[in-house]
């Protein structure tokens, strides 16, 4: 054990002096992250700006009801909304010449018509503009028109039952002012699922993970290449923990690029995946994981090209079917089978602790993990090693 933290921190202190691989673990997930939330910063977030509009409108209505229409559409909290009147006739031609949003004709019978009960049409022109201000106008005119109405059947309905007409009047009012018996709150339930932004960031810690260990084997191979290797195993050092110190320099590597990207894209994001020991425990059994292939492809390469290639294929795959990029839907085999994708189980780790999961909730998906890297382990131990015949 001795020879092999000795060689742990020979290859640390090698990796110091390369500027190249602090950059890589260090300013390269910054530079990520910062390019993520200017390209996806607004991702899920649900809000939607939305721009000034204007309303072209004509009000033929003696009545009080069109009146209170345009008022209502004036008072608009979401958005700023100018109304402008003109003649009946040329509500269509400045709705679109001017740019206008939405041109609206109130008819002559509109307030007798919904008092009596009877139809009435009212006469919407869609504008030139933004159609998502155009949409939600039209939206807050249909909401409006159903209130009148809802308010004229309830007072013809109060008529009918014996209600004096001024009772039965202000029974209507009460319909349009009054608050509603139900209410709806917008909630969040623990399901283990993260938002767009988050997962965004999670998986693209987990994708990079992939490819941060692997400085780890491509250190392997340039020391093979320039002959250092074949001296380190002349000596008396076990053979073993060759390989086991750059395993060791790779996950220490992939779990500080973890915590940068996790950090940063928390503060870019405004994301939050929960308690920071839990995640650091899914950061841990994500960068085993990950170095255990580290293992494999030690055995399996015999250049540094081929070790990025392999590296770059690897992460692809793991960093694709796990949902680093977009979620991936399966049933059956196929299911199973990325379930034990460790990229995957990172995400729905981070997903459980998101929730308020704390270790006991996320003790599948760091087995998963954990197993991966066992698993990875044992299968490196019965392949040939071709890069020792190199």
């Amino acid at each position: 054990m001795r020879a092999l933290w000795t060689m742990v921190g020979n290859d640390f202190r090698q990796r110091l002096r390369d500027k190249s691989v602090l950059i890589f673990s260090l300013i390269v997930p910054l530079a990520l992250m910062g390019v993520l939330s200017l390209a996806f910063g607004r991702l899920g977030t649900g809000s939607v700006d939305l721009q000034p509009a204007t309303v072209v409108a004509s009000v033929e209505d003696s009545g009080p009801l069109g009146a209170a229409l345009l008022d209502s559409l004036g008072s608009v909290e979401a958005m700023q909304v100018t109304v402008r009147e003109v003649p009946a006739d040329a509500v269509s031609s400045e709705t679109r010449t001017t740019g206008a949003a939405l041109g609206i004709v109130i008819p002559a019978d509109f307030s007798s018509a919904l008092a009596t009960g009877q139809p009435s049409t009212l006469q919407l022109i869609e504008g030139s503009g933004s159609v998502l201000e155009t949409s939600v106008l039209i939206s807050i005119v249909t909401g409006i028109v159903d209130q009148f109405t809802a308010a004229s059947v309830t007072e013809a309905a109060a008529r009918l039952g014996g209600v004096p007409p001024d009772a039965a009047a202000g029974i209507g009012r009460t319909v349009v002012a009054g608050e509603p018996i139900l209410h709806i709150t917008e909630g969040i339930a623990p399901a283990g699922q993260l938002s767009l932004r988050a997962g965004l960031v999670a998986g693209q810690t987990g994708l990079f993970l992939l490819f941060t260990v692997g400085f780890g084997v491509l250190g392997l191979l340039a020391e093979k290449e320039q002959g250092t290797l074949g001296r380190i195993r002349s000596t008396a050092v076990p053979q073993w923990t060759i390989v086991a110190a750059k395993a060791v320099a790779g996950f220490s590597l992939g779990v500080v690029a973890s915590a940068v990207l996790l950090a940063s894209g928390t503060l870019l994001f405004g994301v939050d995946f929960g308690s920071p020991a839990v995640v650091g425990l899914l950061v841990l059994g994500a960068a085993a994981a990950a170095t255990s292939l580290t293992f494999i492809v030690a055995k399996v390469v015999r250049t540094a090209e081929q070790a990025n290639v392999a590296q770059s294929i690897v992460a692809m795959v793991l960093g694709i079917a796990g949902g680093a990029f977009f979620p991936i839907q399966a049933s059956g085999f196929m299911a199973v089978l990325m379930d034990l994708n460790p990229v995957g189980a990172f995400i729905r780790g981070l997903g459980i602790s998101a929730g308020g999961g704390g270790v006991p909730e996320i003790a599948v998906p760091l087995m998963t993990m954990l197993g991966f890297a066992v698993v990875c382990v044992l299968v490196s131990r019965f392949l040939p090693d071709r890069g020792a015949r190199a």
